[in-house]
């Protein structure tokens, strides 16, 4: 099989097996859901799980953000986080660190305590490999799913795709962007993004949330904005309509893809997310969110089923593009043969 999460289709059913009877499990793996929600009382206990696979970068900074933004888009305040993290044989003591104060660093400024974990060396991996677990809590009758959607809704993006995806390729590509003309200056400031705007997307979502009624949101990752989409298309049992020229995008991450073969469509977009409202609040949303630095944009509309998931460019109306491998888990597989 090719790099990348499973097919949806196939996800679904090897999670059908996996049921569980205990009543207190309010929301159990479903594809196109961020997080599961454990009854806890007057609140839902939120917990997630996410592994860093892309990139070798600063993964102690990514591990904490990204699962974070999986507890933040189901309306809860992500608070304790553990790691798994496996070292390849030949990793140097400063390596270590280094993660080390990128998670300490991530957790501080979103308030969030590392609560355990495991590391060790591993034989036969030739770079590191981290995967977090982060636990939250949410107000009974404050949660969001995915699943929450409803004909109509305005589909609304925050910031500008692919930061994550775009930041990836700056550090992993350097030299083939660098032969092809790329400022250095660039370059550097693309690797920056994971820090400005950054990956993210806990302010969003509380925003968002604070601004009206938010029927469902989802963290845009592995496979890009399309898969998000088909994802929370998924999720909700709905189609959508999303117009190509609305969604906004990083200046050079085009160029960067436009050089390397690749679609920033099917790129890895951590750092944006997907807010499904109703459209009387689509407009205190955009609103609010653009006031506090962060950009929002419409991009579509959701749609009954039978509508599918299309997406009009040009002035034409086709489906929306279908990626079997994220982007840029395509282009490192390629760069690694």
């Amino acid at each position: 099989m090719k790099a990348g999460k499973l097919p949806i289709e196939h996800l679904e059913k090897v999670l059908n097996n996996l049921r569980s009877t205990d009543p207190r499990i309010v929301a159990g793996p479903a594809p196109g859901e961020d997080a599961s929600l454990i009854d806890m009382g007057d609140r839902y206990l939120v917990a997630t799980t996410d592994p860093i696979t892309f990139t070798t970068n600063q993964i102690g900074w990514y591990v904490v953000n990204i699962n974070a933004n999986d507890v933040a888009v189901m309306g809860g305040e992500p608070k304790w986080m553990m790691t798994t993290i496996l070292l390849p044989e030949d990793y140097n003591e400063n390596s270590i660190d280094q993660i080390f104060q990128d998670i300490t660093e991530a957790c501080r400024q979103l308030n969030i305590s590392v609560i355990g974990g495991h590391t060790e060396i591993t034989a036969g991996i030739d770079r590191p490999l981290i995967s977090g677990v982060m636990l939250g809590e949410v107000k009974k009758g404050s949660e969001i799913k995915s699943s929450g959607a409803n004909i109509g809704d305005s589909i609304i993006l925050t910031k500008a795709i692919p930061i994550e995806g775009c930041a990836i390729l700056a550090n992993e590509a350097v030299t083939k962007l660098s032969e092809n003309g790329i400022e250095e200056s660039l370059i550097y400031e693309s690797q920056n993004l994971i820090y400005n705007p950054g990956i993210s997307v806990v302010k969003d979502a509380s925003i968002a949330i604070k601004s009206g009624e938010i029927t469902a949101m989802h963290d845009i990752t592995e496979g890009g904005i399309a898969g998000g989409l088909m994802e929370l298309s998924y999720a909700s049992n709905l189609g959508m309509h999303i117009i190509r020229e609305d969604i906004p995008e990083i200046p050079q991450a085009k160029q960067f893809s436009d050089l390397l073969g690749l679609n920033i469509l099917g790129m890895i977009a951590s750092g944006s997310l997907l807010i499904c409202a109703h459209p009387k609040y689509d407009s205190t949303i955009l609103r609010n969110l653009n006031n506090n630095g962060i950009k929002a944009t419409k991009i579509g509309v959701m749609k009954d089923l039978g509508y599918g998931l299309k997406m009009t460019e040009n002035e034409h109306i086709h489906d929306l593009p279908k990626f079997e491998t994220d982007e840029i888990a395509r282009f490192l597989s390629n760069q690694s043969q």
